[in-house]
């Protein structure tokens, strides 16, 4: 299991992290985790094309976890000229509406998708792709799932849980895919410690976890119970025993020097497994040798 960070920002514009998304590549299967603005620029630069996914889970609707969501869609039904399965597509509801609006008869792209179905210049393109005509429009296998959810492939599992962020307003997802050689678990956007990530994280290898601020800067209680900080991500690997923790989503703040360097101080005092502050592109290893880790 190769897991690559594509975009460990929030959606504060930046030139140096790009908002949330992450590659993990299994045996033939490419998996995208939320696509925000900026990751499919990632996911070439990361040596992976369009083409190359196959699932694409995400963890809920706000725009910087999908706002490079349609450029996937497009870029991959347009560049594999109908010799690929669909794109399966994995996420909270209203992600089938959503991508009807994006792809369907009547959604936003439908004159793009209807230029390149009927005009000749266009058939030109797809046939010296290697595509066979008539040409089919775009038809992602969408499937809302919701916490207890479970999707099972060829070499791993994924599991559904539950994040803690904005509730009731939208449905918030958190993901653990298991293989043979490990665990993996993508908080989404959570804060606070609640017990379904606690659960969700149990013995996990690699716990990548919404970190968007440092401790004590957060202006009221129900602000740290969506978005999280650092002391709370802590808190979360150790009782979950997750042998990694990689830190995400960040703010432009935690770059700024000195930031980390307090910040991991405080969370070696709670944790005692590895600590990655997550960069875009960083490849993570499943396993972690960490001299201070006791099992």
């Amino acid at each position: 299991m190769k897991i690559i960070l594509l975009g460990t920002g929030s959606p504060a514009p930046s030139l140096k992290r790009q908002s949330s998304g992450y590659l993990v590549h299994i045996g033939d299967h490419v998996i995208v985790m939320d696509h925000g603005p900026g990751t499919q620029h990632r996911l070439l630069e990361a040596g992976y094309r369009p083409t190359d996914v196959t699932h694409c889970f995400l963890s809920h609707v706000h725009y910087d976890h999908i706002m490079d969501y349609p450029r996937l869609v497009m870029q991959r039904w347009d560049m594999a000229a109908g010799k690929l399965p669909e794109l399966n597509v994995y996420g909270p509801r209203p992600i089938a509406r959503l991508t009807e609006a994006i792809v369907g008869p009547e959604g936003f792209f439908a004159p793009d998708i209807d230029a390149r179905l009927n005009h000749q210049a266009s058939k030109d393109v797809f046939t010296s792709r290697g595509g066979i005509l008539p040409r089919r429009p775009p038809r992602p296998i969408v499937r809302e799932v919701a916490a207890g959810d479970m999707v099972e492939e060829a070499g791993w599992r994924a599991i559904v849980g539950q994040a803690s962020h904005v509730q009731p307003y939208m449905d918030c997802l958190a993901f653990r895919i298991e293989t043979a050689e490990g665990s993996l678990v993508y908080s989404g956007d959570s804060g606070g410690v609640p017990d379904a990530m606690i659960a969700l994280a149990r013995d996990c290898d690699v716990l990548i976890h919404m970190c968007h601020f440092p401790t004590g800067l957060e202006p009221t209680a129900e602000y740290r119970a969506a978005t999280g900080n650092h002391f709370d991500a802590a808190q979360i690997a150790a009782r979950a025993r997750a042998r990694t923790l990689v830190l995400s989503h960040m703010i432009p703040l935690i770059d700024r020097p000195g930031v980390k360097e307090r910040m991991l101080v405080e969370i070696s005092e709670v944790y005692d497994g590895a600590v990655i502050f997550g960069e875009d592109l960083m490849e993570i290893p499943l396993q972690v040798r960490y001299p201070h880790r006791v099992d």
